[in-house]
C-alpha cells in the first residue's frame, strides 16, 4: 500500500469513526445509561481521537522532517496519537467520576511519559 492510499484510508476511516462517535454521543444519555454506554462513547472518542491526531502529527512530522522516511514517521504518529487519545480520554473518565484533581493529572503525565520513554527506548533496542 502506497503512503498516498494508506493516507486516504485513514482520512475515510477517521471521519467514518467521527460519525459514529455522534451517534453514540446522541444516543447516549449519561444520566441513563449503564457501562455499556460510558464504554461505547468513550471508545468511539478514542478511535476518532487517535486517527485525528495521527493525521495532523503525520502532516506536521512529514512537513518538518522531510529526510526521514515515510514509514518511521507513520510509527511514531500512530504510537504517539494513540497515546494522546488515551490521555485525552483518562483526563474525561477522571472528570467524569470527581477525581479531576492536579495529583491524579500529575500522576497521570508521569506514567504517560514513563510508556513514552519506554517505548522509545524499547524501538532502538530491538
Amino acid at each position: 500500500m502506497t503512503l498516498k492510499s494508506y493516507l486516504l484510508v485513514m482520512s475515510v476511516l477517521t471521519g467514518i469513526s467521527w460519525g459514529i462517535f455522534i451517534f453514540v454521543a446522541s444516543l447516549v444519555d449519561p444520566t441513563l445509561t449503564n457501562w455499556l454506554g460510558f464504554m461505547l462513547f468513550y471508545l468511539a472518542l478514542f478511535v476518532a481521537l487517535s486517527g485525528t491526531i495521527f493525521l495532523g502529527g503525520f502532516v506536521i512530522r512529514f512537513i518538518a522532517l522531510k529526510r526521514e522516511l515515510a514509514f518511521n514517521l507513520v510509527k511514531s504518529a500512530f504510537r504517539q496519537s494513540f497515546l494522546l487519545a488515551l490521555f485525552i480520554v483518562f483526563l474525561l473518565v477522571l472528570k467524569a467520576q470527581d477525581l479531576f484533581a492536579w495529583l491524579n493529572i500529575s500522576l497521570l503525565v508521569v506514567i504517560f511519559a514513563i510508556l513514552e520513554l519506554f517505548l522509545i527506548s524499547y524501538k532502538k533496542s530491538r
